[in-house]
């Protein structure tokens, strides 16, 4: 019998996928799972709880940031 166990997905696999869509072409992959991830560690930190949702919302405003900081740069 194998014991090893499978890892458990992201709560946040969904929240990636949606943000990985709509922020394509502006933002690689890894930048998004960084913000859901910065995005996780602030919800916790600061209400105790990261539900999706509010994860997402971070997670979102925190790509609109770096997207117009990349656009001022030129």
């Amino acid at each position: 019998m194998d014991t090893r166990k499978e890892a458990d997905p992201s709560p946040y696999a969904e929240v990636e996928t949606a943000l990985r869509d709509e922020f394509a072409g502006i933002h690689s992959a890894t930048t998004v799972t960084r913000c859901v991830e910065a995005a996780h560690y602030g919800a916790l930190e600061v209400t105790g709880y990261a539900h999706p949702g509010l994860v997402e919302r971070i997670a979102r405003k925190h790509l609109h940031v770096l997207a117009l900081v990349a656009s001022e740069r030129g």
